[in-house]
């Protein structure tokens, strides 16, 4: 058996492994997007390194975009194998995809204006609606917890990881020459106590694991802090300053997280009596999913739902699709809350957002999760003073905030608690993926501490037999 990585290998997006069985079967974990490498990352996403129509099963981890975006574009160059996911993974794709193909398609019209004035011939997008709603009929949905037989060599159970709802590591059993091999591969790994979702559990022995590393070089403050500094940002900037609160943020997890602590602040009479809006057509569906989903919340939010019916609505909270309701927000003067996506401000309604409102002192852009190196989001952090969003000049006179425990990801100590239930001596081989390449290293010096061995850094496209 081979297992091949065409993403997500020493950097955090694109996630893509393959393998190949010895009697052929090629099974495809995750099918992920790059992002956040501007031009660089269209031709990233175009080459996907594989042929696609080659594919039996792509095996998805969990809905974010970045580890399941291509499945559209697999579509389209011929893929036509199964699709298997938990149930809330395949509901989420159902409007992420979809979503991922209406944002390329803006853009593309965009960019083709400035290329057709540069008298260069226009670019088609990577796919679009109709490949994203098509290729959704290839998704087979699987309880967490319930072992699906692909055939009688070859099945997978998903076990809860906590990162993003119906999220679970894939346990894979593989027979070959007459012995079972159990490959895990964790995708995301969520923390210990999330807000909303139940903690990630134990998963079955592996023999080969293939793990993220997004935090493996970092520790994320206590959580206690987290509301607390969310309600002072709020604070500081509507009431003291008269400001508004701009939050880039996931449209899927972190925007539903958000809410709810704001859902809270409301209930308990601490939230200002501002607006709030949610200016994301995504996460307002996104939403709707969760709420058809009680069986992977925690039981803080099972209990909260018992004198709360919405923990996802309260007065002053305002879901937004309509583009002219989104445009309306630029000549709000009034303090506020506007959360948009997306989280690392590389796309959609937030850089409007931000580009209207980073000019102004009085405002905060308040952010909340992982940016990639090279995006917008990670760039404002920098301290200049200027920034350029859609190509002109912004000086930067807003306040630039980050509440890093509202992270969606494990921190390299939540990690090593997570990968406790596996016994270190019994792992022939541990890949670490879906992180930057230094911080992989600080990670696989923590994980050798605590007995792992023989772990390994792939790089795009390296192979490695296994048996």
């Amino acid at each position: 058996m081979k297992i091949q990585f065409f993403g997500a290998a020493r950097e955090v997006t694109g996630s893509k492994h393959l393998i190949t069985t010895i009697e052929g079967k090629r099974i495809l974990l995750d099918c992920g997007m790059f992002q956040g490498k501007g031009l660089e990352t269209d031709a990233m996403n175009r080459d996907l390194g594989f042929d696609p129509s080659t594919i039996d099963h792509i095996i998805l981890s969990h809905a974010h975009i970045d580890h399941s975006g291509l499945i559209p574009y697999a579509y389209k160059l011929g893929f036509r194998g199964s699709v298997i996911c938990t149930n809330a993974t395949r509901d989420l794709c159902s409007i992420m995809l979809t979503d991922s193909a209406h944002i390329q398609e803006l853009d593309v019209k965009w960019f083709n204006k400035k290329r057709e004035r540069q008298e260069l011939n226009p670019i088609e997008p990577i796919y679009d609606q109709t490949d994203a709603e098509k290729c959704m009929e290839l998704f087979i949905g699987v309880p967490t917890g319930r072992r699906f037989y692909i055939n009688d060599k070859i099945n997978v159970k998903f076990t809860n990881t906590g990162h993003l709802l119906g999220g679970g590591v894939v346990n894979l059993e593989i027979n070959e020459n007459g012995k079972k091999i159990h490959v895990a591969y964790t995708g995301d790994i969520g923390r210990q106590h999330n807000r909303l979702l139940r903690s990630p559990d134990p998963f079955p022995q592996c023999d080969y694991l293939i793990t993220e590393s997004t935090y493996g070089n970092r520790l994320h403050p206590a959580e206690s802090e987290t509301s607390v500094d969310l309600l002072r940002v709020i604070n500081e900037t509507c009431v003291e300053r008269g400001g508004k609160v701009i939050i880039p943020s996931f449209a899927i997890g972190r925007t539903q997280e958000i809410v709810y602590i704001l859902d809270k602040f409301s209930d308990e009479g601490k939230l200002p009596k501002i607006d709030v809006y949610v200016d994301s057509p995504l996460a307002v569906n996104a939403t709707d999913i969760y709420r058809l989903h009680p069986e992977c919340m925690n039981d803080e939010v099972k209990h909260t739902i018992a004198y709360d019916p919405d923990p996802f609505g309260f007065n002053g909270l305002h879901y937004i699709k309509n583009v002219e309701e989104s445009k309306k927000l630029n000549d709000l003067k009034k303090p506020c809350v506007i959360i948009s996506a997306s989280g690392m401000m590389e796309a959609g309604r937030i850089k409007h957002h931000v580009a209207n409102n980073i000019e102004d002192s009085k405002n905060t852009i308040l952010i909340v999760g992982y940016c990639t190196p090279s995006s917008l989001g990670a760039r404002i952090q920098l301290g200049m003073k200027e920034i350029s969003i859609f190509g002109e000049k912004h000086p930067i006179n807003a306040h630039i905030e980050k509440i890093e425990s509202l992270s969606g990801h494990g921190d390299y100590n939540e990690m090593k608690q997570f990968l406790s239930c596996q016994d270190p001596q019994k792992i022939r081989k541990t890949f670490l993926v879906h992180g930057e390449y230094a911080t992989q290293q600080f990670y696989e010096n923590e994980l050798e501490k605590v007995g792992f061995h023989d772990i390994q850094i792939p790089q795009k496209g390296e192979a490695v037999e296994i048996d």
